[in-house]
């Protein structure tokens, strides 16, 4: 076994991997760019040195500062993670020139896997059943437009370097086409530095069942079941499962030789996954091999008791496979839910900001965080918007499904847009307990994308918090001022009784109505008398009207928990302030409100016809100048932001007045890029 590795890639994998390398004894060195100087995996890691800017161009790219940093720490072997250059044949061949062991695959079964049109090729030598398409090696645009014809539609076009749903566009006619094209090439040149397409026949009601295969040096080679990676956006996986449910005993062990079958076919070493499409018939076509450790591993580890990361330093450190084919058991059955910093309520988009409030579930044999990051760190518009991979395990997928829907109730996150409630939705809904699910599932339930509120009560919870919670700090003033005074007498009332009116933004922010602010008043009718031990905790009597519905409420707030009886039903939640914000969050749902800024409002007449950034990101391309006329639809500007593009589009028939930004200028949400003057005003 190593003594001294490099982990060449930071966050929640660069953690894991030195997790179970320091629980082996193994020395960590850890590399980092600029903007993770205060990251996790460099505290975590045994000694961490400079990579460069916060670019990973200029950082985690960086091939010869990886290997000086490595030559230099006298490590034995480099592990990749995944993404960066996990899949990188060059720097795995770099590696063995440097005499470093690289953990992973032998370079020419990376490259042999890289292209995904050469694998394709490889796969029909080796009798693994591939989808209908193109995959040749001539890029001519009207070829292709001629063999996407050819091949019928819908069908996708997938980079063949690329991977995370990057490159890739659904075509549904050839009249689409050209615009397809175009955006991928342009999508995967800027992700992976190759524009080479491939097509493939788009099946709608499909599967995406991959299965996790492992080799070692001795010509031993076993498959550890499947999983499920169906329910995707952007193609890009956000819930998994192990085992995949459903499938036939028969077609279990079908898929898991044919994935060994291409493992074979190029002579593979360690930890890799074949990816396949899996159809209502239980046939299945070969879609990829990732030649790394794969995001979703943990749900794997979760059903076979298995810590892969141990097996993949195991084998490169030349050491047999630990168990055979037969020995391989599975139990039980696991889910895994990616959390991210985005909005799914508008289109995914990928968000940034400090973690001002992170509470999580609490782990144990069951439950399983994988993250990189704590409360206070920063999630960068450099890298993945990950915040972390939330796994928990269950004797079969009902009771999982249960598990994972209680432990993202309790998962809390303020200060940056997260998917959790969303993740709920899906867990929670009976369209994911009453499988089938495919690929299609977030498109064929779109009411799971917007969350459905009561919004009077949630004013209503929200007004009481915010008074129970200035009534805390104003006698916890009072106290240090009265230099603990408060033990002149055994009972004293909180507040004389009053009438008070609190606004409210909207819950649901509306751009063309940015005014509506709510209003709310709330009378406390009676309270009970507190005494020096629970004056925090008294109960508060409140009359709510919101929109002249009224509510009864008793509440209770102890240590940022509100507990209220609203009319006649109880509710716990938990709150978290900061400044004019206060988040509740109850059953599953996070709810955000703020506190209108009332120095803010002005005249904002010079916002008119404005343009703004919808997240924080990079301007990768600026389509149109100063005094041009466009029409509504047209593209203007497109931002980039954890490699996804956003194309910024003109609203109405109008001509570009002014352009804020140039191309290669960072912009933070709500920046105004351009503005606009419409036809009639000219």
């Amino acid at each position: 076994m190593f003594s001294r590795i490099l982990i060449a890639n930071r966050g929640e994998i660069a953690c894991r991997i030195i997790q179970t390398a320091q629980q082996l004894g193994i020395h960590c060195v850890a590399v980092y760019s600029e903007a993770d100087a205060n990251s996790q995996h460099v505290k975590m890691a045994d000694e961490a040195h400079l990579l460069g800017p916060a670019q990973s161009s200029e950082s985690y790219l960086k091939v010869d500062k990886i290997l000086e940093i490595a030559k230099a720490c006298a490590v034995q072997a480099i592990h990749p993670g995944y993404g960066f250059l996990s899949e990188n044949a060059e720097f795995a061949l770099s590696c063995e020139k440097y005499g470093i062991v690289f953990i992973g695959p032998l370079a020419e079964s990376i490259s042999a896997m890289g292209s995904k049109s050469a694998a394709k090729e490889i796969m029909s030598h080796a009798n693994v059943p591939l989808v209908p398409g193109y995959h040749a090696e001539d890029q001519d645009p009207q070829l292709l437009k001629a063999e996407a014809e050819k091949c019928g539609f819908p069908l996708l076009l997938k980079a063949v370097a690329g991977g995370g749903g990057k490159g890739m566009r659904v075509v549904e006619s050839l009249d689409e086409f050209d615009a397809a094209l175009t955006g991928a090439k342009r999508e995967a040149t800027n992700s992976f530095g190759n524009s080479d397409m491939l097509l493939e026949r788009y099946m709608p009601k499909t599967r995406h069942i991959e299965v996790q295969v492992f080799c070692d040096t001795f010509g031993n080679g076993v498959y550890l079941s499947q999983r499920d990676c169906s329910i995707q956006r952007r193609h890009q996986k956000i819930i998994e499962e192990a085992p995949a449910p459903g499938i036939p005993a028969d077609v279990v062990v079908a898929m898991g030789e044919a994935a060994l079958d291409a493992a074979k076919a190029i002579n593979y070493v360690g930890a890799g996954t074949v990816e396949f499409l899996y159809n209502e018939d239980n046939s299945f076509y070969f879609m990829e091999m990732n030649t790394r450790l794969q995001v979703e591993h943990p749900v794997t580890e979760m059903i076979t008791n298995v810590d892969l990361v141990k097996w993949q330093l195991t084998i490169a450190s030349g050491e047999k496979l630990p168990l055979s084919q037969q020995q391989v058991e599975v139990k039980g059955h696991a889910l895994e839910c990616r959390i991210y910093a985005e909005d799914p309520a508008h289109d995914f988009l990928p968000a940034t900001g400090t973690l001002h409030h992170l509470s999580t579930p609490a782990e144990d044999d069951n439950i399983r965080i994988d993250t990189g990051v704590v409360q206070g760190d920063e999630v960068s518009v450099y890298y993945d918007p990950m915040i972390s991979k939330l796994i928990v395990w269950g004797e079969d997928r009902e009771q999982a499904s249960s598990k994972m829907a209680k432990a993202l109730s309790q998962y809390h996150i303020a200060g940056v847009k997260n998917n959790i409630n969303f993740l709920h939705r899906i867990i929670s809904s009976d369209s994911f307990c009453n499988q089938p699910i495919d690929t299609q599932f977030i498109n064929k339930n779109p009411e799971l994308l917007t969350q459905s509120l009561d919004s009077e009560l949630c004013y209503a919870l929200a007004s009481c918090v915010d008074i129970l919670a200035q009534s805390q700090r104003a006698q916890a003033m009072q106290s240090l001022q009265a230099d603990r005074s408060f033990d002149i007498a055994s009972q004293w009332r909180m507040n004389t009784l009053s009438t008070r009116e609190i606004l409210w933004q909207p819950l649901i922010a509306d751009q063309d109505n940015d005014a509506a602010l709510q209003l709310v008043t709330v009378t406390e009718a009676s309270q009970q008398l507190a005494s020096k031990n629970n004056f925090n905790t008294a109960l508060r009597d409140f009359s709510v009207t919101v929109n002249e519905q009224v509510f009864s409420i008793q509440a209770i707030l102890d240590n940022n928990q509100l507990t209220a009886t609203v009319n006649g039903k109880q509710f716990k939640l938990d709150s978290f302030m900061q400044g004019l914000q206060l988040y509740l969050f109850f059953n599953g749902q996070s709810i955000q409100l703020q506190k209108p800024d009332m120095s803010a409002f002005g005249d904002d007449g010079q916002q008119q016809g404005a343009l703004t950034a919808p997240m924080n990101g990079r301007v990768i391309a600026v389509l149109v100048e100063s005094g041009q006329s466009v029409k509504a639809g047209a593209p203007l500007i497109i931002i980039e932001a954890m490699k996804m593009e956003h194309s910024i589009t003109a609203h109405e028939d109008s001509v570009v007045d002014e352009i804020f930004f140039n191309e290669s200028d960072l912009v933070a949400e709500g920046d105004k890029l351009i503005s606009m003057q419409s036809d009639e005003e000219q």
